[in-house]
């Protein structure tokens, strides 16, 4: 009697494509590895991708190929270099990745294979590392997976704002604006959609050095001339100078709190949005604005 799971995990060759892959992938996806045996990642990865699709219990097969005796169909989808993984439905490639991968990429890989992922969770993977891109240096990978996230989760904020911050890094500030834009509206309570918004709005009206040095003569002329101050720390922010900015606000607040419908203390609000909760200049601020309001 044959054992039901005999055919989960099978070597393969050119000749046998169409059947183990091709015809079979019409019945459940059938993962193909390239490998060869002189492969040092390619060794590591087989023994845990064949774990991992036996774990999945026939809902998805693996197909081995050895490239060393069999190069045809690894030429013809165009494979440079191995392990490299091709995941087939339907008689079509539909996903796949190069290089050795962890176990926690791997269930996923699978997951998405059977629809049994979560794209919401799958979005806080990808994300994560997205982030751990951005640690190490690799802006490139990281806009692929903040992308990639999104594309999973349109209410995943954090996908959002990082693609949007790297847009905006890049100088491609109408995109940068358009993520913001279009974001449902289930997100835009989230602290880092509207630290961004923030930014933009602080970033609308930039100003002329020469300009804020005319205000500054102004305000210091005539220091309780709390408008003065006011549209002083806005060009010190348009002008990129927000701990500066902070500090005439916090004057103002403690002159007269309620002046122009609290107009330093809004605004003074809007530059800690933009600073986020991590920032020094809003940290510190925070502290002096509670030492006014709660004195």
């Amino acid at each position: 009697m044959t054992d039901a799971t005999t055919d989960i995990v099978k070597d393969s060759s050119d000749a046998a494509f169409m059947a183990d892959v091709i015809e079979a992938s019409n019945g459940v996806p059938v993962i193909v590895d390239f490998w060869a045996p002189w492969c040092g990642p390619c060794k590591q990865l087989m023994p845990r991708l064949e774990r991992a699709v036996k774990a999945a219990e026939g809902k998805v097969k693996l197909v081995k190929i050895n490239t060393q005796e069999h190069n045809g169909v690894a030429t013809q989808l165009g494979v440079r270099s191995i392990p490299a993984v091709y995941a087939f439905k339907d008689g079509q490639p539909v996903d796949g990745f190069m290089g050795a991968q962890p176990d926690t990429a791997l269930k996923e890989f699978i997951a998405r294979l059977t629809g049994e992922t979560d794209p919401k969770e799958e979005a806080k993977v990808i994300v994560a590392r997205a982030r751990d891109s951005l640690a190490a240096g690799d802006p490139g990978g990281a806009a692929q997976d903040f992308a990639g996230a999104l594309a999973l989760d349109v209410e995943n904020a954090a996908a959002r704002v990082g693609l949007a911050r790297l847009y905006l890094d890049g100088g491609n500030e109408t995109d940068a604006l358009a993520l913001i834009q279009d974001a449902p509206e289930s997100i835009l309570d989230d602290p880092e959609i509207i630290a961004l918004k923030a930014q933009f709005d602080l970033r609308a009206e930039p100003t002329e050095a020469d300009e804020t040095a005319e205000m500054e003569t102004k305000v210091t002329a005539n220091p309780d001339d709390l408008d003065a101050r006011l549209e002083f720390a806005k060009a010190l922010v348009g002008a990129g100078r927000n701990g500066d900015a902070v500090e005439h606000l916090i004057y103002s607040i403690g002159k007269n709190r309620a002046h122009d419908g609290e107009a330093a203390r809004l605004f003074l609000l809007t530059i800690f949005e933009a600073e986020g909760t991590e920032s020094e200049v809003s940290r510190e601020g925070r502290k002096q604005l509670s030492s006014i309001l709660y004195a």
